[in-house]
């Protein structure tokens, strides 16, 4: 007697990959793990430090001095009628929440190969779940502008919003994208080169420097040489952070193709992140 009885799993869990495989259908069914993980991010961060959330306000404030006492008042850099204090806190937010990204999922492999080995879930969930969680500490050091903001608006300085406000959830995704496609290529990369954890800090400091941070894009090509102001123009970061500017200060400059051209690279760097993350998941056990 021959029975050919067909069996329906509910998941199929197989190694056969295809050679583009971006794998959001099995994301979502496991979206349940990625919200344990953004509540694990946020309430594990600084559950044993001594300020606690409170180096959420720290970091960019400091740093905002810094850079007001280096720049603009040592180098002389303009900021368009803008307070220094003010502009220079606005480019850090941004950059902040592109930065942890970043380098919180940079390590995603080497960092948790003791629970890698033992379970399987998409591994992608885990910087996934770490740029959603910078959201939180996005939003704080948000709230802090706003509060500085609304200081030295009434103290009669003069600027505003602008109608590109409209656009401000898109240039939050598209900081994200950036900073989870990039951290998903390092990641994958530093399984086998360990020496590329080292290299990031230093490429992300320098990054930070080629992406109009402490600077308008203005000053950039009055001051810089032809190629490095090119660099500075074109680089994704910086149309970000001085849209950024822009809405919120209206100072700078709008570009709409420029903005575009960033949408549609921030999605091609995730994508292509993605897909290298993917295929390094097969293999990662064998060379971590």
């Amino acid at each position: 007697m021959n029975t050919n009885n067909e069996d329906n799993w509910l998941y199929v869990i197989s190694s056969k990959r295809k050679l583009i495989d971006l794998n959001f259908k099995e994301i979502w069914q496991y979206r349940d793990l990625l919200f344990l993980f953004v509540k694990r991010d946020i309430v594990t961060l600084y559950k044993q430090t001594i300020l606690g959330p409170l180096w959420y306000l720290i970091q960019p404030l400091f740093t905002s001095v810094v850079f007001t006492l280096v720049f603009n008042n040592l180098g002389d850099i303009k900021t368009d009628g803008i307070p220094p204090f003010l502009f220079n806190l606005a480019g850090i937010t941004a950059w902040n929440y592109f930065k942890d990204c970043l380098n919180n999922t940079s390590n995603t492999f080497t960092k948790n190969q003791n629970i890698f080995g033992k379970v399987y879930f998409p591994r992608v969930i885990l910087p996934m779940s770490i740029t959603i969680s910078n959201l939180l500490k996005f939003g704080i050091q948000l709230l802090i502008f706003v509060g500085f903001y609304i200081y030295f608006y009434l103290s009669g300085h003069d600027f505003g919003i602008n109608s590109n406000l409209l656009l401000f959830p898109v240039y939050v995704v598209m900081m994200a994208l950036l900073g989870l496609g990039f951290g998903m290529i390092f990641s994958s990369l530093t399984t086998k080169y360990r020496d590329l954890t080292v290299l990031l800090t230093f490429a992300v400091q320098l990054l930070m420097y080629l992406s109009a941070v402490p600077y308008p894009l203005s000053e950039a090509n009055a001051k810089f040489p032809p190629v490095v102001a090119k660099i500075v123009e074109y680089n994704p970061l910086t149309q970000i952070i001085e849209g950024f500017r822009y809405m919120l200060l209206n100072t700078g400059s709008f570009d709409l193709d420029k903005f575009i051209y960033t949408l549609i690279l921030s999605l091609v760097i995730f994508l292509l992140g993605l897909i290298i993350f993917n295929r390094t998941e097969k293999q990662f056990v064998d060379t971590v």
